[in-house]
């Protein structure tokens, strides 16, 4: 364990004595189960209280209550939390006024002290409770579970991002590599959080990280010692991949590091749901790319095998619009072949052809990218380099993708320009081969 972890455990500790003392001194007690009514007034007490070690009791016993509570309570206090708890109005008003009045730095200030929620101060102070940032954490994947249901928890949602941003800033993060000694309770969560290529038991985990040509990497917090907050994992081999069922077989070869020459991140996953939206992996893959270039001088070569998981609901929206300009009549029936568990000779030129278009002609009602994890690589300054029809036969593959599996190559002399172009027009960088597989679709004038 590094030494920033043991520190951190040390005062972790420290203020779990603080807590404990200042529970007693609140009259709280532990088991004390308290319901939304409760939590809420609770929520005031911490707001205008001033003493430390109180605070940190009351935190803790606030978030513990939390915890306890039904899918349903947890819903009703944050919504009234959301409520209760928002910026002064009148307040803001006035210095709005003041401002408008006098524009000064001064006037500016107080305008933006006044605008911001209280609950971004409750969430403040809940976080004094030991443990009480990684309780956060979990409230806030309770809060983006409600706001998919419909709540009105999108100014909540706010200020959890912005203090999020703050906090998981990547200055504060730590790039770990996961080996088959790291302690079993973090192997165990790489196995549960596992989004993109299942780990059914701990041989396959072993595979993963134990053979010289296989690397996981992980970003955590200080204030989250033993939970991965992000993960790759990564092949090294001597050519670009096509599919990811070789890469992951059982009876495969291992490669020996120093013939590598190129790394292939094969799986990246959040593993805290609680920071979606909370950007740092692009710096995980950034550093990563750092240390295997000092590691192994020989790579010269950084690609994703990456899924389309967008792609077959996209296809279905597009076969059920009869006007449809990506589907004539020959895809039409190759996509209905293939539905119904044949293999037309066409059907790999087809996927393909019909990849491309998604990737590079195909948008959202508000004009982005479809694929969201195109829309991650794309955005970090990856090439869209090439289209693999046969990229995945498992199950899940088949069910999300029919099969398809692209790389993004990530050339660090053309990333800045790849991401602005991205960014700015919304240009998806494409090799040569991409780009014709996709001309027929192409958009005149």
């Amino acid at each position: 364990m590094s030494d920033t972890s043991t520190h951190f455990e040390y005062i972790a500790g420290l203020w779990q004595s603080v807590a404990n003392r200042g529970r007693a001194l609140v009259g709280i007690k532990r088991a004390t189960p308290l319901g939304v009514d409760a939590l809420i007034e609770l929520a005031g007490r911490l707001l205008s209280g001033r003493g430390e070690a109180s605070g940190a009791a009351t935190a803790a016993t606030l978030l513990a209550g939390f915890s306890a509570l039904s899918v349903v309570d947890k819903r009703a206090f944050l919504e009234r939390a959301s409520a209760v708890y928002g910026p002064d109005l009148v307040a803001l008003g006035a210095a709005a006024r003041a401002f408008l009045d006098a524009p000064d730095p001064a006037q500016a200030a107080d305008l933006f002290a006044r605008a911001e929620p209280v609950r971004q101060e409750l969430i403040r102070r809940l976080n004094h409770a030991s443990g009480g940032t990684f309780a956060l954490v979990k409230m806030r994947e309770t809060l983006l579970t409600a706001l998919k249901e419909g709540a009105a928890l999108e100014a909540f949602d706010r200020d959890f991002r912005h203090l999020f941003a703050s906090w998981f800033n990547p200055g504060f993060l730590v790039l770990r590599r996961i080996e088959w000694t790291t302690p079993a309770n973090i192997l165990e969560k790489i196995i549960r959080y596992e989004a993109v290529h299942e780990i059914s038991n701990w041989d396959e985990l072993r595979r993963r990280l134990d053979p010289p040509d296989r690397r996981l990497y992980a970003f955590f917090h200080p204030a989250l010692a033993d939970e991965p907050l992000i993960f790759v994992e990564v092949a090294l081999t001597s050519a670009i991949p096509d599919a990811i069922q070789p890469l992951l077989a059982s009876d495969r070869t291992a490669l020996a590091p120093q013939s590598a020459t190129t790394a292939v991140f094969y799986s990246i996953s959040n593993a805290q749901a609680g920071l979606n939206g909370v950007s740092f992996g692009n710096f995980l893959i950034k550093q990563v790319v750092e240390d295997l270039k000092r590691e192994l001088p020989r790579l010269q070569t950084f690609v994703t095998l990456s899924p389309v998981p967008g792609f077959a609901r996209w296809l279905a929206q597009e076969r059920a619009d009869e006007t449809s300009r990506f589907l004539g009549a020959e895809p039409r029936r190759v996509l209905e072949a293939i539905e119904a568990g044949e293999a037309p000779e066409s059907a790999d030129r087809t996927l393909s052809v019909l990849a491309a278009a998604y990737f590079l002609q195909a948008r959202t009602s508000s004009g982005r990218v479809i694929d969201p994890v195109a829309r991650f690589h794309l955005g970090n300054g990856a090439r869209l380099e090439r289209i693999n029809a046969r990229g995945d036969l498992s199950p899940a593959g088949l069910r999300q993708s029919l099969g398809v599996m692209v790389n993004y190559l990530y050339d660090p002399d053309q990333i800045e320009a790849n991401h602005e172009a991205f960014a700015n027009r919304n240009v998806v960088a494409a090799s040569s081969a991409v780009k014709k597989l996709a001309a027929p679709f192409a958009v005149k004038g």
